[in-house]
């Protein structure tokens, strides 16, 4: 089995018990599993939620708060007992845990991207586990990750990890809620996401988190179509973990249904929000999607949104997803020369760029 690097999440359910007490029998299971898994040659990298879930036992709250604020104010109060927890039980174990927290700007941005990588890296040189959570004191919108689920699947895709395993409470995806059908089998593999159209998929966490099923399902789907086979499996029982690493059955496995990505791209096509949608005729779409073309403005029929020369805008073709790429005007300068040749674009806007997207700025649907 190749080496590299592991990353591997935990939600709050299984970090966090009903009375909001820190699960140190599962952290320490799992940094057990993650000691094997370096001394075979593997990195691992630790995304945990919690904070929140223990900075509300902590304050005696009655129940997860609805206002941003207080859930910030919970999240500052957990933190400090969640990472004191992975640094014992990796300490048991002679290895240095990191705290890194992020916020979406720090995966969605470009600059700030490369720089989170770099530093994860750096640390993993140094033989630190990187223990990742994302910054809910200070982001601007409520549970942008879905209970860490999507951050998980940006890092794995940030660092081209090997494996991306999902611990959570339940033993893997199945064909419709298990709570609601006790008796709906459970899907060992995934090959195609097709296979799970009509499958009831929990979209809501118990009252500790605010992932479920569906979030994980969709952090699979990007990070398989980056390369990144992706296993969701109950992490309260020990050696989940090192079972879905060794490639051993651990619940649920999605394999990898893409080529993969350049970092650029993946950070592109995963990471970067869009800000409006450019629709495109059928000759402009055919030419992009056979490759090694750039987008002109002649080619575009609508333009939608507020976005700025810079800003990531999805490629449409009669409603179709073509693409996604870094546009190179604004909204209203787009709007202005759309189907225009490059020779009248030029007259009625000097100095204006040849392409509205770039080949090297674009990465298909």
């Amino acid at each position: 089995m190749s080496m590299g690097t592991v990353v591997v999440k935990l939600g709050s359910s299984i970090v966090v018990d009903e009375a909001g007490h820190l699960r140190a029998d599962v952290l320490s299971h799992v940094c057990a599993d993650i000691a094997a898994i370096r001394d075979a040659g593997d990195e691992v990298v630790v995304v945990t939620s919690g904070a929140i879930a223990l900075g509300i036992a902590e304050l005696e709250l009655d129940g997860r708060p609805a206002a941003l604020d207080e859930l910030q104010a919970a999240s500052a109060i957990g933190q400090a007992t969640l990472f004191g927890g992975w640094r014992v039980e990796l300490g048991a174990h002679g290895i240095k845990a990191a705290q890194v927290l992020l916020t979406l700007h720090d995966i969605e941005e470009r600059a700030s991207n490369v720089n989170v990588g770099a530093t994860l890296r750096r640390l993993l040189s140094w033989g630190a586990v990187p223990v990742i959570n994302e910054n809910d004191t200070t982001t601007t919108e409520e549970i942008t990750f879905g209970d860490n689920d999507v951050l998980a699947a940006q890092v794995a895709i940030l660092l081209g990890a090997r494996i991306l395993v999902l611990l959570t409470d339940a033993d893997g995806l199945h064909e419709a809620d298990p709570r609601s059908n006790p008796d709906a089998p459970i899907v060992r593999d995934v090959h195609d996401f097709a296979q799970l159209e009509g499958f009831e998929i929990a979209q809501q966490a118990n009252n500790l988190g605010s992932g479920g099923m569906r979030s994980k399902v969709v952090s699979a789907e990007m990070a398989t179509a980056a390369g990144i086979e992706t296993v969701v499996g109950p992490g309260k029982d020990a050696g989940t973990l090192r079972a879905a690493s060794e490639g051993k059955d651990a619940g649920t496995r999605f394999h990898p249904g893409g080529d993969g990505h350049g970092s650029f791209k993946a950070w592109l096509k995963f990471a970067k929000t869009s800000r409006g949608v450019i629709e495109v005729d059928s000759g402009a779409a055919k030419a992009l999607e056979a490759g090694g073309t750039s987008l002109l403005p002649v080619g575009v029929t609508a333009v939608s949104g507020d976005f700025v020369s810079g800003d990531a805008v999805e490629v449409l073709c009669e409603g179709r997803p073509v693409g996604k790429g870094l546009v190179a005007y604004s909204a209203a300068d787009l709007e202005a020369v759309k189907g225009l040749k490059t020779d009248a674009v030029k007259s009625a806007m000097p100095g204006a760029p040849d392409e509205a997207i770039h080949r090297d700025r674009f990465v298909l649907a």
